[in-house]
């Protein structure tokens, strides 16, 4: 299998498009096997986005998704529409539906392009290239299909709660289609919230509830940069923020807000 995800129909409408999918071993999640890995579930919502509508005076900004509930290995599809339709701006949603419950609700903005080169201007520190980083075996601990298709390098100051990494994945995201770079790059985003875990996930759970990403540019290329803090608060919330980066540079920022869990014997 080449792909993470085989198309079995599509339905289109004059306000919703409906894509029915069927999912395989390469989107399996890391926290059960009857589970998909958030990462390419998001890489497949975008590729709905994508496809929805296109505008070429507007691009997505701010991918917003909240994860509902349990996202099963199992056949799904996805209904997208225009929650706010508009010449400048654009609110686009898409929510995933699997074994007849929504699992994840994704909202979109999609704003104006126009010329700002003029006053363009980056303030967040360019990274080590993924060619000056080693390769790391160490994300093969969490297990799961997703996480075994990924290729991963790491910095050397990389540690629990703070890192730079890259990775990378050879898998178009739709079975006989070409997956775009930013299809690719999104779709491996939600990876964040492992790559700096500061507990044991054998001890502690810290699945995150959502996935924010802002896109300063459309991201290019096979390969995502990732400079992530993970921080746990007292009360049993924590947060894995990163600044995201293509071979051009950076590009946006993710957030994720988790749900901390101690795992009893």
């Amino acid at each position: 299998m080449s792909a993470y995800y085989r198309l079995i129909k599509r339905e289109l409408s004059s306000e919703l498009s409906a894509a029915y999918y069927e999912p395989n071993i390469h989107a399996q999640g890391t926290w059960a096997p009857h589970e998909q890995h958030m990462a390419p579930a998001t890489g497949v919502l975008c590729a709905e986005l994508e496809l929805f509508n296109p505008q070429p005076h507007l691009r997505y900004s701010r991918i917003n998704l909240d994860i509902w509930g349990l996202i099963s290995l199992k056949p799904f599809r996805i209904e997208v529409r225009s929650l706010r339709p508009g010449r400048t701006i654009e609110l686009v949603e898409a929510r995933m539906i699997a074994e007849g419950n929504t699992c994840i609700v994704a909202k979109a903005w999609r704003t104006l392009v126009s010329d700002t080169s003029a006053v363009a201007a980056l303030e967040d520190p360019s990274i080590p290239s993924y060619n000056e980083c080693d390769p790391w075996p160490g994300m093969k601990q969490w297990g799961g299909g997703f996480i075994e298709s990924m290729i991963f390098r790491q910095h050397s100051e990389r540690r629990n709660g703070k890192g730079i990494v890259w990775l990378s994945n050879e898998l178009e995201m739709v079975e006989g289609q070409a997956t775009s770079d930013f299809v690719r790059i999104m779709g491996m985003c939600d990876t964040s919230n492992g790559i700096v875990a500061r507990e044991n996930p054998r001890l502690w759970m810290f699945p995150n509830v959502d996935l924010n990403l802002n896109l300063l540019r459309m991201p290019q290329g096979r390969w995502l940069g990732l400079s992530t803090v993970q921080q746990y608060g007292s009360d049993g919330i924590g947060l894995t923020s990163s600044v995201l980066y293509d071979e051009l540079g950076m590009f946006g920022r993710g957030e994720q807000t988790l749900t901390l869990r101690e795992i009893k014997a």
